[in-house]
């Protein structure tokens, strides 16, 4: 007897800015339609790093299982590639079993890369990137940076100027092909306005007071949670300050304290505001998509409220 083919449903996709509540409602909607949480997140597949990725507590995945955390340790790069693929793997396990598929994220990018695909470019060229990166230590923190805003001024103002993964790629990739990575960038978001989804995507924002209080709020719960220690140990076990883990959000803005440049008032301040501004980029990002459903959230509105609003408008949409 042949096995049974099951149809495949529409995808639910939640997004939205850090701080919003996007895991707490999908933590509900999970047990709502009996299913795991697939999670679009590029800090949270680090290992070791908990606090600053805003990972679930243990006791939340053992009430709703997430996939796609923990996948690599600090100390190795991820592609937004790799995420489909693996994504697209437990997307198919989960289906074959008839699953509803959940996905809940705020990396915009990875959202791309899985639902609308993703210019990967030209493979490595690794002897010109050692030769990139030599000229970086002869030449002085910051050289790296400067040529990149040479060569592509658009580019270099969203790279930070010690994130040398992705300055390396896009001088490589104009080397390789003669062309800027800020061009494909804008070629690949006219493609996203013209794309179309079978999937419901759905955006959850607030106003921004209220995004802002839940940001400071969601910052000093992080350093009452151990922020400072947590980084304090990842130096000590040898990650290096120039990790593309080391450098993201929660973790660049302890290390000057940490090394002594500054106090933990200050730090603190720091990372508050590159939050705030974070929020800022992942909002350009989603609203470039023509796609997303928009949630308005009241400062006073409960998950609960949250989840039942979006499964009126999942109705509305008739998915799933």
């Amino acid at each position: 007897m042949e096995d049974e083919i099951r149809p495949v449903k529409p995808w639910l996709i939640l997004v939205g800015p850090t701080a919003v509540g996007k895991s707490a409602v999908a933590e509900i909607l999970a047990a709502q339609f009996q299913t795991d949480i697939i999670i679009a997140d590029s800090r949270q597949i680090y290992q070791k790093l908990e606090i600053g990725t805003g990972k679930p507590s243990l006791d939340a995945r053992k009430r709703v299982k997430r996939h796609l955390i923990d996948l690599i340790p600090p100390d190795q790069f991820y592609s937004a590639g790799s995420y489909k693929r693996a994504a697209e793997r437990v997307i198919g396990r989960l289906e074959q079993t008839g699953n509803n598929i959940l996905i809940e994220g705020g990396s915009g990018l990875y959202i791309k890369a899985l639902l609308y695909g993703l210019w990967e470019g030209p493979p490595a060229d690794w002897e010109y990137r050692e030769s990139l990166r030599e000229r970086e230590k002869s030449e002085g923190e910051g050289r790296l940076h400067r040529d990149l805003l040479t060569v592509d001024p658009i580019l270099a103002e969203k790279i930070h100027t010690k994130d040398l993964q992705k300055i390396i790629r896009a001088l490589e990739v104009k080397h390789l092909t003669g062309r800027l990575l800020s061009e494909i960038h804008s070629e690949d978001a006219e493609m996203k306005v013209s794309a179309k989804t079978a999937h419901t995507i759905i955006g959850l924002r607030r106003d921004r007071d209220d995004l802002y209080q839940r940001i400071n709020t969601r910052v000093e719960y992080y350093i009452k949670s151990g922020l400072v220690e947590e980084v304090e140990g990842l130096l000590a076990s040898g990650f290096t300050v120039d990790l593309p883990a080391m450098r993201g959000l929660g973790y660049r803005q302890m290390i000057p304290h940490l090394m002594g440049e500054q106090g933990l008032d200050e730090a603190i301040a720091i990372l508050k505001r590159d939050t705030r501004r974070f929020s800022k980029r992942q909002m350009t990002w989603f609203r470039s998509d023509p796609n997303i459903h928009w949630i308005d959230l009241d400062e006073e509105e409960s998950t609960e409220q949250c989840a039942d609003r979006i499964m009126r408008l999942k109705k509305e949409l008739s998915v799933i």
